[in-house]
């Protein structure tokens, strides 16, 4: 006896292509779905790192001469952060233009700083700094006059290459609010290109 057989209506068998289609509607949809996670997910990560003060910054000018390179580009971050001795900073002051400067910190508020302009020698505090980073000692006075107290809240910042750096020394820029610090560069993402040698890939990292 042969087995019954139930057809759809209009007397024919399911031909199979129909579940093949709707497979394929399907999986259609399912990657649109994942792609769209994808865009909402980096949208997302970049608000994030918006909010907590993370960003990409071009260096210009040979002030941070060697530790940072005229158009490296650098990432920095104010997450939880407060200004200490020897990190390396980007802020934006009014009283000299309107471009991020990136310069390093020598003293906080309630520190004393004084720099014997004969033996290139900064002094906090009393005690003079070792300066590893710096391109040459300190030579040039600009508007500095002598031992100075940095208020409480303000900064004394200075380039490396401190020859050839307009910072806490000139009275354009002063002992700067710590309010003005745009964050604390963190590394170097990617570094700048020489005409001779193109980008040195292996300065890529922290900067400390």
């Amino acid at each position: 006896m042969e087995e019954e057989k139930v057809t759809p209506e209009g007397g024919q068998e399911p031909s199979g292509e129909e579940p093949k289609k709707a497979s394929k509607k399907q999986e259609a949809k399912m990657e649109l779905y994942d792609w769209i996670q994808c865009v909402v997910g980096a949208l997302v990560v970049g608000i994030l790192i918006f909010m907590f003060g993370v960003r990409v910054v071009n260096v210009q000018g040979h002030s941070m001469e060697p530790t940072l390179l005229d158009t490296d580009m650098i990432l920095t971050s104010n997450l939880f952060y407060t200004p200490k001795n020897g990190d390396v900073v980007v802020f934006q002051t009014d009283t000299y233009g309107a471009d991020p400067l990136v310069k390093r910190v020598i003293a906080v508020g309630g520190q004393t700083v004084d720099i014997d302009f004969d033996a290139g020698v900064v002094y906090v505090d009393g005690v003079a700094l070792d300066e590893p980073y710096i391109a040459e000692p300190t030579y040039t006075p600009e508007d500095f006059t002598g031992e100075v107290t940095v208020p409480e809240g303000r900064l004394f910042l200075m380039g490396d290459n401190r020859n050839r750096s307009t910072d806490s020394r000139r009275s354009t820029i002063g002992m700067v609010d710590r309010r003005c610090v745009i964050g604390k560069v963190l590394c170097v993402v990617v570094p700048a290109a020489d005409i001779v040698s193109g980008r040195d890939y292996g300065r890529i990292g922290s900067i400390y």
